[in-house]
């Protein structure tokens, strides 16, 4: 081939590859252009691409010339030796000629595709990429029996290198867009990618979809249990299920536990319950790992395009709204958005803040609430209440401030504070020589989850030099019942050891059944208000409270009604074998300095109970 001409096909074959590829073309197009321009220099051959997949399978990228249904023959063809000649030139990494389709052993198998088409010869050589690997084929087929002249050679020659280097761009642009959109970890696309189709859902003609975001449940409790790869192959196998579903479910993974679904031609809740239980039934299948079965499950909030926002922030915003709200109140289930759950965010929102802002400016403070002998009267002991103190000196209830408890931090937070002013009020009234005995201390499920409870207590009450005795920790059923794997149990049995007394609180709200007494490692047994609200004029109630009392007093735990507000109720209690009680009817929270002068004038005296208990058998 003269020098003239291979430089003017260098340089024409070169300047058409760039431009278009400067203009974004895809990979398909630009080599179909290579092809024709090489058929231009080359009249009797004809040309073909293909490419190497990561599983090292043919895949056809531009044959212009050739009949569509041979390209789709070769689709999917594992490269061997004996594949032809563009399978045997991948494998090899070598170029492969073959004069005579026919005869040639590479074609046995595969002869029958080229021959009816007129194709005799075929010459392939490898494509490869800067580091070697072969990413494809390039071939000139010839419709006699013959090899590549001189001429055909040089184009060949520039054509593979402009092919290569091609493919290899469209693979980093594929590569960049994957890191920019794919999440690496699921193979999901990522919230990049999510506010791309988000914002074009919003934007397209006539809009019919709605926003699904759901949250793995437990994970917290499987990182704990298996460590932390249990939790990843419960995402991963999440994620792999969510890719499964039809085309007009779009599953994303938005960071950690938490994925995002657009519905497709979703107009009505009745539509979105329909999706959440498809996927719901793509999720939750058993998932084993480490010799255990587990059962993936999500919780998820939705949002209409149209009834519950028309732009992606507004959709987004309460479709989370609807999450938050599901994950309190109905784990594992579906919520959609409704106007009140705004109302209801913002005001946990302000909450946590409101709180957050106490802490620091230390205005919590405990609040007292006697608990007494009924029979004398004598205070053997207090609850500790939270409250807050307003900038303005008005004195906020907990119940007040309930909403910022659902977060975590603020409630360990709520707990350390108070744990170390209760600790300090225990001195003093020790110090007065007050014959002071114990403080009911109210605990939560994050006190155990988050908030190294066990070493809170031990540092708030030795830096008072206050035994561990004087406290009792009252955990509530639902609170002993959360605990995966009785870490709730365990942690309460290890206070027991260093001396903490631990109550049974609002027996009768939670799980309520009485096997907890014999399973739950607790000394006292506080009795609900719901309970004695009916005592007076229920004889069923009178019963129940009853029988609850006998069985915890055989099981050697003392006993506390909460919420007396009568003298009614008081004797009432007092007849069914009820010693102990707290309740308006005695008094209401009060702070430290009120309660103190409480405790000067009517705290059981030491050897008081004895005494009773020696009339009360003197009487029997």
């Amino acid at each position: 081939m003269p020098n003239h001409l291979t430089a003017e096909l260098s340089s024409d074959l070169q300047s058409h590859v760039f431009e278009l590829l400067a203009y974004g073309e895809t990979s398909e197009k630009v080599v179909t252009e290579l092809c024709r321009k090489a058929e231009e220099f080359a009249p009797d051959a004809i040309c073909s691409v293909l490419t190497v997949d990561k599983d090292r399978c043919l895949r056809p990228l531009a044959a212009p010339s050739l009949p569509e249904s041979y390209s789709q023959a070769l689709r999917g063809l594992r490269i061997g030796p004996m594949v032809g000649s563009c399978g045997a030139a991948a494998y090899l990494g070598q170029p492969v000629e073959t004069p005579d389709i026919e005869t040639d052993e590479r074609w046995r198998d595969y002869k029958h595709l080229a021959l009816p088409l007129g194709l005799r010869a075929c010459w392939s050589s490898p494509l490869k990429a800067r580091d070697g690997r072969v990413i494809g084929t390039f071939a000139f087929y010839f419709r006699s029996r013959r090899g590549p002249n001189d001429r055909e050679r040089a184009i060949v020659e520039r054509c593979t290198h402009l092919c290569a280097l091609t493919i290899e761009h469209e693979e980093i642009e594929r590569r960049l867009h994957d890191l920019a959109y794919l999440d690496s970890f699921t193979e999901l696309p990522n919230r990049s990618s999510f506010d791309v189709q988000l914002a074009r859902a919003t934007q397209s003609q006539n809009p019919s979809f709605a926003l699904m975001l759901c949250d793995v449940d437990h994970l917290k409790e499987v990182n704990d249990t298996l460590g932390h790869a249990g939790g990843d192959e419960v995402v991963r196998t999440i994620a792999s299920r969510l890719k499964s579903l039809a085309p007009s479910m779009s599953a994303f993974r938005l960071g950690g536990d938490e994925f995002a679904v657009l519905v497709e031609s979703c107009s009505s809740e009745a539509d979105l319950h329909a999706a959440f239980n498809i996927i719901r039934s793509v999720v939750e299948q058993p998932l084993y790992y480490a010799n255990q079965s587990l059962m993936p499950s999500l919780t998820a909030g939705g949002a209409l395009y149209g009834p519950d926002g028309k732009d992606s922030d507004t959709l987004a915003r309460n479709a989370s709204f609807a999450l938050d709200h599901g994950k309190e109140h109905s784990p594992g289930g579906f919520i959609r958005f409704r106007a009140d759950l705004r109302n209801a965010i913002t005001a946990r929102v302000q909450a946590v803040r409101d709180v957050a802002e106490a802490l620091a400016e230390d205005r919590l403070l405990p609040y007292y609430q006697p608990i007494v002998r009924l029979d004398t009267m004598a205070i053997v002991g207090v609850e500790a209440l939270a409250r807050i103190v307003t900038r303005d000196g008005e004195i906020i209830a907990a119940g007040q401030f309930q909403d910022a408890l659902t977060d975590p931090r603020i409630a360990s937070e709520i707990t350390a504070c108070m744990l170390r002013k209760v600790a300090a009020d225990i001195r003093s009234w020790l110090d007065f020589g007050i014959p002071f005995q114990h403080v009911g201390f109210n605990v939560s499920s994050p006190d155990f989850r988050f908030g190294n409870l066990g070493t809170s207590i031990e540092e708030a009450f030795n830096r008072e030099r206050v035994p561990l005795k004087h406290l009792i920790l009252e955990v509530t059923e639902t609170v002993f019942m959360g605990g995966r794997d009785n870490h709730v149990a365990l942690a309460v049995k290890e206070l027991r050891k260093k001396g903490v007394i631990v109550a049974l609180d609002d027996f009768g709200t939670g799980y309520a059944s009485l096997t907890h007494l014999l399973t739950f490692p607790v000394d006292v047994l506080k009795i609900d208000k719901s309970f004695v609200d009916g005592i007076v004029c229920d004889p069923q109630s009178g019963v129940i409270v009853g029988a609850v009392i006998d069985i915890a007093q055989q099981l050697g735990m003392k006993v506390v009604t909460e919420g007396i507000e009568t003298e009614e109720q008081a004797v009432r209690l007092l007849s069914l074998g009820c010693i102990l009680g707290q309740g308006y009817h005695y008094g209401r929270p009060a702070p430290m300095s009120t309660t103190t002068e409480l405790l000067k004038r009517l705290a059981q005296r030491p050897g008081r109970e004895a005494a009773s208990r020696e009339r009360r058998a003197a009487r029997g």
